[in-house]
């Protein structure tokens, strides 16, 4: 089991894959905060006080998923990132790696590669 202070926070405008997200990863011990759009993410102002990643969609009304992720660097908030995205390729792909993401999951997705990605960003957070 994971310590309570690690968080993972999921992003995406799917309800239904926020729900099996967060069963999955509270399943695996981790504490879970979700949000149906980046914009409701970005007006959180999420600070935890352990290791955090986000498990980001990239496909997004409004604001994208890519955008969210260079709104974050213009803020400094350096938190690492995991995309899903059910209409990715690989520029897309290639282009989210190299601004730092820590993995690019194609839905659907395996359970134990999305666990695996989301022990490597909180490695990478602590």
């Amino acid at each position: 089991m994971q310590k309570p202070t690690t968080t993972v926070f999921v992003v995406d405008d799917d309800p239904s894959i926020r729900e099996s997200l967060s069963l999955l990863l509270s399943s695996a011990g981790y504490g879970v905060k979700t949000f149906a759009s980046a914009k409701q993410f970005l007006e959180s102002e999420c600070v935890t006080p352990g290791p955090a990643c986000l498990v980001l969609d990239v496909k997004m009304p409004d604001l994208s998923g890519l955008d969210l992720q260079k709104e974050l660097k213009s803020r400094n908030y350096l938190i690492p990132i995991i995309f899903i995205t059910g209409h990715g390729d690989i520029p897309m792909s290639v282009q989210a790696m190299k601004k730092g993401a820590i993995n690019f999951l194609s839905k659907p997705f395996d359970d134990a590669d999305l666990l695996d990605a989301v022990k490597e960003a909180l490695l990478k957070d602590m």
